[in-house]
């Protein structure tokens, strides 16, 4: 389960809960065309700690697609992402296509 994600400063804290965190990588995942996730609540596992995140995605792919652009351009746009809205490093995206539809 993901534990939220806590900054802390001089005026207080800020806490990204686990569905707000779920919710911006399955917005991420939905502007890749070909990409779904499969069951974002089940299917988005994401860890962080020391300034770094880490995120794994199940999806569904689009029937055509190619699966190793299509994996990477997920990980592109779930990177830029995290890194945006968060400011930590981005570890790693994982991603398995688990289904083509």
């Amino acid at each position: 389960m993901t534990v939220p994600l806590v900054f802390e400063g001089p005026e207080g804290t800020i806490t990204l809960t686990p569905s707000a965190l779920t919710r911006l990588v399955a917005r991420a995942v939905a502007g890749v065309d070909g990409a779904r996730l499969r069951r974002p609540r089940r299917t988005v596992e994401i860890a962080h700690g020391d300034g770094r995140i880490s995120v794994g995605v199940e999806l569904s792919a689009r029937f055509g697609a190619s699966l190793p652009e299509l994996g990477r351009a997920v990980q592109e746009r779930v990177r830029d992402a995290l890194a945006t809205t968060s400011g930590l490093e981005v570890e790693r995206v994982d991603v398995e296509i688990a289904d083509v539809a």
